[in-house]
């Protein structure tokens, strides 16, 4: 038996390292009031999180990890203190490095004026080793064009789609994260994959290492077995990392697995708020530091920051840089 350990999750799951937390936004958000914000205004029916007008998490601070954004529907709106800035969507990645520290805004607009305004989006926090913890802040977009998608068939001819944000699937390799990043090196088989499958279609996940962490989470869908036992949408299992495992979907819709992959950081850790260090000391002076410094500051006028509803996908970034999707 490759599981090692099942259970059910919610909008927040179970991770191992060198992960330590990911988070599951999937929100049905009401149609637009024309100004990014729900139009019956924000009577507590809907996760607002913090935002006040707009969906979202304005300006909160981080040190010591790193968040990859996962947007699946939706639009995410980003500004951080070092004055970058940038709007994602749909099928886009941003990976960003706290490093030593820096403040920074995500916000969800509600674009559309006479429909609902669905939200899906994956946030996983993934930590940095000791030597990397005081880096210098750092964020990149990978952008849904570029994002390398495989798609094939299985040995009855169903369909298999694998999303790669980090790892390797078939010799093909995910986008660089960014410089600091834990899964810069290829020794430490960092994966993030999305993994869609056909009605009746299977995917063996293979195995790497006998130190590898590795984590299947059933997030849509409807029935699947993971070695042969049996699981149900929201469901999780920690798998040995060694072994091939097979995941079977048995229900009578499309399945969609995220999967992580990873070799652990083997240093303690200590987390607590916005923090990830290495020891409690650390974490005392992460918030002495930001009390003192608020990491460099906040540079817009507003905690709660939403860019023009015209808009492109775009990445600003704090030498000043701009890009855009191609095409775009």
């Amino acid at each position: 038996m490759n599981i090692l350990e099942r259970g059910g999750f919610g909008r927040r799951l179970d991770v191992q390292s060198p992960y330590i937390l990911t988070a599951y936004h999937d929100d049905r958000y009401p149609r637009g009031n024309g100004k990014l914000g729900p139009a019956e205004g924000n009577t507590g029916k809907w996760e607002m999180y913090y935002g006040e007008d707009v969906p979202g998490f304005p300006a909160h601070p981080h040190r010591g990890f790193e968040t990859v954004t996962v947007v699946e529907n939706g639009v995410v709106d980003h500004s951080d203190g070092l004055g970058a800035s940038g709007r994602y969507a749909n099928g886009d990645v941003q990976w960003m490095t706290a490093g030593k520290g820096l403040q920074h805004c995500e916000m969800f607009p509600l674009f559309n004026t006479e429909e609902d305004n669905p939200l899906d989006l994956f946030q996983i926090w993934l930590n940095l080793d000791s030597k990397h913890k005081m880096v210098e802040p750092d964020y990149k977009m990978l952008w849904r064009e570029d994002v390398p998608v495989i798609e094939k068939k299985d040995v009855n001819g169903k369909n298999i789609s694998v999303k790669l944000v980090a790892g390797e699937e078939d010799g093909i390799k995910a986008l660089k994260p960014t410089r600091d990043s834990w899964a810069n090196n290829p020794e430490n088989h960092v994966g993030i994959k999305f993994v869609t499958l056909e009605e009746g279609a299977e995917y063996t996940i293979k195995g790497i290492s006998d130190t590898l962490n590795r984590a299947v989470y059933f997030y849509n869908g409807n029935k699947i077995t993971i070695d042969g036992e049996e699981f149900g949408e929201r469901e999780y299992a920690f798998l040995k990392g060694n072994a091939d495992t097979l995941i079977k979907n048995i229900g009578n819709t499309e399945a969609k697995i995220l999967i992580l992959d990873g070799e652990p950081i083997k240093e303690p850790v200590a987390a607590y708020g916005p923090f990830v260090m290495t020891t409690m000391d650390e974490i005392r002076q992460a918030y002495v530091d930001y009390e003192k410094t608020q990491f460099g500051g906040w540079p817009f006028s507003r905690a709660e920051v939403v860019h023009d509803p015209s808009q492109k996908r775009f990445a600003k970034h704090s030498d000043g840089r701009v890009e855009y999707p191609e095409g775009e």
